[in-house]
């Protein structure tokens, strides 16, 4: 048997197998339940806050560093001493020696430590929140890129349908001498696309079904329904309106802030470096010779002998720490900027395709497919023009769709960078946990108040 024949009896045996999967009833039901059912994407959110590991990880790493605060603000662990003296002198001194010994670090060192630790926290809060606003947004493009998909079937499967009916028709005129051969190898070629592009939009779904289940931390395997029906979601602020909003919430422009206080803090740490620590012994003795105890009392000073090359290092350190953060805030500002006003002019582009495509293209498309086909029918219109108004209206349609799926996600990225789902008041905007900053407390606000400071 030759290799085309094995060929042929493996392709033969997989459409049997997959034929009796169909007809299980279990397996039958879940993949006819797994295509009808509604997928709501409000319950899709929440499950990703809930289970979502990047979520999940960020909200530990705030745990975290919460931990750290009361670490560095306690005083470092006592010494417990033991030892043994023995001295020759007139009266020897020979015995065991025991006490402990605490070190102080100079005051304010502790207190400011805790500060440095506190902003890191703030700082990791606010990535925390970036986390679940990346993730949400993220959530949303790719639910709103299924919808897309799954109207892109609809929309070639009709015309799948309309081209098996144009191939018929040219077969019977065809057949009766009233047109060319080459109309039926036209509808035939353009069924096979149609094939191919149905192949190709089955693949990106099972993708977008992989990558959703990944957000939501399930198999990537596990099944996912249709997305609900689309609907504009209105942007009533202008762009001023949105980058004001950006700069007083945005959990990256707050976290950039926060390192900037952040670096601070650790400034005046690393002058307070300048300044001594203390050390505290108190030891008791015993003379076994006399047998009689004794104590002493040692008091120490660590002195700062080579601040030329550590101390003063440490606070160019700190100080150049500090420039690079400032710069790192005033770069994600511009940048925040741009992105608000890029993803702004890509929702009001999108409106604007919309009631273009929607209220005159696709009805002057319709239209002209309509008259193609009658024409057709009586001869005034060849097959190729009747083809090609087919396939401009597919196109239309699915132009239609596309902008409004890229509006939705144009929101959901401005949801993003703003802090939360765009609403009509400011502080209505954010989800409870993430609290509300007034613009006038912006991290820009803040840093422009420190740079005009003498």
């Amino acid at each position: 048997m030759n290799s085309f024949s094995h060929c042929r009896l493996r392709f033969l045996l997989l459409i049997f197998v997959w034929n009796s999967l169909l007809f299980l009833p279990g397996f039958s039901s879940w993949a006819a339940f797994a295509s009808t059912y509604s997928l709501n994407l409000q319950e899709l959110m929440e499950e990703a806050l809930q289970h979502n590991p990047d979520i999940q990880a960020a909200r530990r790493r705030w745990e975290s560093s919460q931990a750290i605060v009361p670490q560095v603000q306690t005083l470092p662990d006592p010494q417990m001493l033991l030892g043994y003296q023995r001295m020759p002198m007139m009266e020897p001194l020979e015995g065991p020696v025991y006490g402990f010994s605490q070190k102080f670090p100079f005051p304010g060192k502790l207190g400011i430590k805790g500060e440095v630790a506190a902003r890191h926290a703030d700082r990791i809060e606010q990535m925390y929140y970036a986390t679940r606003l990346n993730v949400i947004s993220r959530l949303k493009q790719h639910y709103w890129d299924l919808h897309f998909i799954h109207k892109g079937i609809e929309i070639v499967e009709k015309n799948k349908r309309l081209l098996m009916q144009f191939e018929k028709t040219a077969n019977a005129r065809y057949s009766v001498g009233k047109t060319a051969q080459q109309d039926v190898f036209r509808a035939q070629v353009e069924l096979s696309r149609v094939l191919d592009r149905l192949a190709v939009l089955e693949q990106k779904k099972e993708s977008l079904h992989a990558e959703i289940n990944r957000i939501l931390n399930r198999p990537p395997i596990g099944p996912l329904g249709t997305p609900e029906n689309i609907h504009l979601t209105p942007i009533h602020q202008d762009l001023p309106e949105l980058a004001k909003r950006a700069e007083a919430f945005s959990p990256l422009l707050l976290a950039s802030a926060k390192s900037v206080a952040q670096g601070e803090e650790s400034v005046s740490l690393a002058r307070k470096e300048y300044f001594p620590d203390f050390n505290l012994s108190a030891l008791g003795t015993r003379n076994e010779r006399i047998n009689e105890n004794g104590y002493q009392i040692m008091f120490g000073i660590q002195i700062p002998l080579f601040y030329q090359t550590k101390q003063r290092e440490g606070v160019n350190q700190a100080v150049a720490d500090l420039a690079r953060a400032r710069e790192d805030l005033t770069a994600t500002r511009q940048e925040l900027l741009f992105q608000v006003k890029d993803a702004f002019e890509r929702a009001q582009r999108a409106t604007r395709l919309v009631k273009i495509v929607g209220e005159a293209i696709i009805p002057q498309a319709t239209l002209a497919l309509q008259s193609a086909q009658a024409g057709y029918s009586v001869d005034k219109v060849d097959f190729l023009t009747l083809l090609n108004n087919l396939l401009t209206l597919q196109e239309n349609e699915l132009e239609l769709h596309g902008e409004m799926v890229e509006h939705e996600k144009a929101v959901a990225r401005l949801e993003e960078l703003t802090g939360g789902p765009l609403a009509d008041s400011q502080d209505s905007a954010l989800p409870e946990e993430h609290g509300h900053v007034h613009p006038a407390h912006s991290p820009m606000h803040h840093e422009s108040s420190r740079m005009e400071r003498p």
